[in-house]
């Protein structure tokens, strides 16, 4: 076995494992941000389905598919490190959709 040690290891940011960045900080404030944005967009949608006057159970079947998927994608690996404002911001997508 042959060691090199004459590399240097370079220092990132942040680097895209699957479809969420991880931070070198270990901090989620900007994958949360990307993931209440997406959900936001989403909720333009489930506003026209009521406007077209979809039943609520079809509304809720939409909900569930297209925004709380986004919301709970990889919930178990960002829950425990989320700061108060980062919740209710999350909180407020929610309680909107209701």
């Amino acid at each position: 076995m042959i060691v090199d040690f004459r590399r240097t290891v370079e220092i990132i940011q942040h680097f895209k494992f699957l479809p969420s960045p991880i931070y070198n900080n270990l901090k989620w404030e900007l994958n949360i941000d990307t993931i209440v944005k997406k959900a936001q967009q989403r909720l333009y949608f489930l506003r026209r389905l009521r406007w077209f006057g979809l039943t609520t159970q079809l509304m809720l079947t939409f909900y569930r598919a297209a925004i709380e998927n986004v919301l709970t994608f990889l919930i178990t690996v960002w829950l425990g490190s989320i700061t108060v404002k980062t919740n209710l911001r999350l909180n407020r997508v929610v309680k909107t959709a209701s």
